[in-house]
């Protein structure tokens, strides 16, 4: 039964369906056509699986981050970043990766992080002469940093899946979130000297102090959250209400340039991408409790350990997976199939649920700059002219950081659990 699940999925998915309805699908079949099971248990579970009060976090996040993109907040974070990095050599760069971290913070998406701030630094660099493959990589690149910076979209599905503290997995993926963008700005200023790419003029003092004042609005948004979460003010959900709350409240009383025809917009697209995350989590449920029900996870569990007892091998074969899965699969989708199955084996390795569940996101996230998928190098491919072969090639030195950086992680566990 479980050899036919993921035969059917799979040819559904080559077929091109989208990956919800090929969950589903798949399901369905099997259970149809291997156990005389009533398909009323495909809506209860589907039911199920939606009936977690966390799960309001995401349409929450979605608007708020909506919401500080349609104020353009992403100029005026470009603007901060671009007064402490840009005068080095590739400022432009490193103000990218820089603005990309900050920007992450408020949207919590990989996408929406890479289309605000390429839509901005890509024209920006080619203006001054820095090649449009390694601006678009550089920006891809910098992207993922929207699901690695708490309060992270991907975060949150993860805590619902695995049942562990949303608000620890925040706390915990600032650290990775800091050596990451270390990491990006390392590379980027090893590829600016590398071609000859120079730094801009120093920003006078005044103009510095204005920026920051500006900023200093749209910084607060993540402060508000983490800062509620630490204190035991709020819950991440409750956060995600006061954030949505935040940013109607910069958008109309602050910045003034929100109006309530763009607030319609923002509402309509966060529930577009709100229902297709929810129904892609509702069908996953159906499809993890046949794999469950089969004992599947259990018996990769016993596979594992009988492989080897030793967490660094185990988490090395994991790594793998998950950066294969990343190239087919969106990390929504990866997060919602894979932590259920991979979860037994984490609790038999003794392996801390908050260490994978940071190490986790940041290995799906690496998807983003990974063809076929890719999402961030499309995005940023068509805010250039370049082909997307040409990209993809710039992308290399930034995917061989990725790697490098997680296999780090392995060896030195604790710093994705910092705060746990």
């Amino acid at each position: 039964m479980v050899l036919t699940l993921f035969v059917i999925f799979f040819v559904l998915i080559f077929l091109g369906v989208p990956i919800a309805f090929s969950l589903a699908g798949a399901s369905i079949l099997s259970l149809f056509m291997f156990t005389d099971m009533p398909m009323l248990l495909v809506v209860q579970r589907m039911y199920s699986g939606l009936d977690v009060f966390a799960l309001m976090a995401i349409p929450l996040f979605l608007f708020a981050g909506y919401l500080m993109s349609e104020v353009k907040i992403s100029d005026k974070l470009i603007d901060l970043a671009y007064v402490f990095l840009g005068r080095f050599k590739g400022g432009l760069f490193l103000v990218a990766t820089g603005s990309s971290a900050i920007f992450g913070a408020i949207s919590g998406s990989a996408n929406a992080t890479t289309a605000a701030i390429g839509s901005v630094m890509i024209p920006s660099m080619a203006k001054k002469g820095y090649d449009q493959a390694d601006s678009a990589a550089a920006v891809a690149a910098s992207g993922i940093l929207g699901l690695v910076v708490p309060p992270s979209i991907t975060m949150v599905l993860y805590g619902v899946v695995a049942g562990v503290s949303i608000g620890n997995l925040f706390l915990s993926g600032i650290v990775p979130a800091i050596i990451i963008s270390a990491g990006l700005m390392a590379v980027n200023y090893f590829i600016a000297h590398k071609r000859g790419y120079d730094g801009g003029e120093p920003v006078p003092i005044r103009s510095a102090l204005k920026t920051f004042r500006e900023s200093m609005v749209a910084l607060a948004m993540p402060l508000i959250i983490l800062g509620g979460i630490y204190s035991g003010a709020f819950t991440p959900t409750e956060s995600a209400a006061v954030a949505s709350l935040y940013g109607l409240l910069v958008g109309f009383l602050w910045y003034r340039n929100l109006t309530f025809k763009s607030v319609f917009n923002v509402s309509k697209k966060t529930v577009e991408v709100s229902a297709t995350i929810l129904f892609l989590i509702a069908t996953s449920n159906i499809f993890t409790y046949i794999l469950t029900s089969e004992n599947v996870p259990q018996g990769l569990a016993a596979g594992l350990i009988g492989f080897s007892d030793s967490k660094v091998v185990v988490l090395l074969i994991i790594l793998g997976m998950l950066l294969v899965l990343g190239t087919f699969l969106d990390n929504v989708a990866a997060v919602i199939l894979v932590t259920p199955t991979l979860m037994p084996v984490v609790g038999a390795l003794g392996i801390d649920p908050i260490f994978f569940g940071v190490f986790m996101v940041i290995a799906v996230a690496v998807g983003q700059i990974t063809p076929p998928v890719g999402l961030n190098l499309f995005i940023a491919t068509n805010l250039t002219n370049r082909r997307f072969e040409d990209v993809c090639k710039s992308t290399v030195p930034y995917l061989l950081l990725y790697i490098l950086l997680l296999l780090f992680f392995i060896f030195v566990p604790g710093l994705l659990s910092v705060f746990n």
